[in-house]
């Protein structure tokens, strides 16, 4: 697990913070000097920081459990989506729903409308809807994709949040914190550090320093699920009865899938035919 070096830091920018009238006294025991009317942060302090956030991460990766990225701003979308993707990790990059954590089924809900749509179009169901039906449904797939598409896979809660500027994602945080969640993030000279669990005291609005950060944090998440594949061989005797009990557990899973299809097949009609009358 490789730490970023203070050169490599400071190489990134990641020691500028805001001005120092914008500043969050909470923010004190991270900040090194002021220079310029600039405050400056104290980079050793950043690597510790990283250090320790990319062990806790690690631990969890290892574990099977997920970590959901959160970073709406633009400097900082590519660079979440690109590794969150590189450790198989849900992200957010476009708006926070309200409620994605605290009304979870809803949203749930919502992704697994997407699978409706899409299997509507595998069994033929598609063919048989008018063309303007045909183009609200496409309209409103695509709308889900955009919001929700990157959390396809999250079957569950969140183990943990790390976020990109905790101003600007301060509801993803109130709701991890509602939840006890625990939250890693980047945060700059002009937040509040008290809501986070793992702090990482940086510049968030500079993309090569939030590259830098996760590229270590995503670094020490591959070296937890690595290790994972290991841990995970499993006996002969654990195999042998993995596959006797294999075809029994795919039957039901195919019978819950069917009938957890038939009402949300029958919601997206619905809400077409509804959408069709207010037009």
């Amino acid at each position: 697990m490789a730490t970023p070096t203070f050169d490599q830091l400071l190489e990134a920018g990641c020691h500028f913070g805001h001005l120092k009238r914008k500043w969050n006294p909470a923010m004190a025991p991270y900040i090194f000097m002021e220079r310029n009317g600039i405050h400056i942060i104290d980079l050793y302090k950043t690597a510790a920081k990283i250090e320790e956030a990319a062990a806790a991460l690690k631990q969890i990766a290892k574990s099977g459990k997920k970590v959901l990225f959160v970073a709406t701003k633009k400097q900082a979308k590519e660079t979440i989506a690109e590794k969150a993707k590189s450790v198989n990790m849900p992200y957010v990059i476009e708006r926070w729903p309200g409620g994605m954590l605290t009304n979870f089924p809803t949203i749930r809900k919502a992704v697994k409308k997407m699978t409706t749509i899409d299997k509507m179009e595998k069994d033929g169901t598609f063919d048989n809807l008018s063309k303007r039906e045909k183009l609200q449904i496409t309209r409103q797939r695509a709308k889900l994709e955009k919001n929700l598409g990157s959390i396809a896979d999250l079957g569950r809660l969140p183990s943990a949040l790390f976020v990109v500027d905790v101003m600007k994602e301060h509801i993803a945080v109130a709701e991890a914190k509602r939840l006890g969640i625990p939250v890693f993030a980047i945060v700059d000279t002009n937040s509040n550090p008290e809501d986070i669990d793992f702090v990482i005291p940086a510049n968030d609005d500079a993309s090569k320093s939030i590259e830098v950060i996760l590229d270590a944090i995503c670094a020490a998440m591959n070296e937890g699920l690595e290790e994972r594949k290991i841990e995970k061989i499993d006996t002969p005797e654990d195999k042998e009865e993995g596959e006797a009990s294999a075809p029994g557990k795919r039957r039901r899973v195919r019978r819950n899938e069917e009938r957890a299809a038939a009402p949300a097949e029958a919601e997206v009609k619905e809400e077409v035919k509804e959408e069709a009358a207010e037009a």
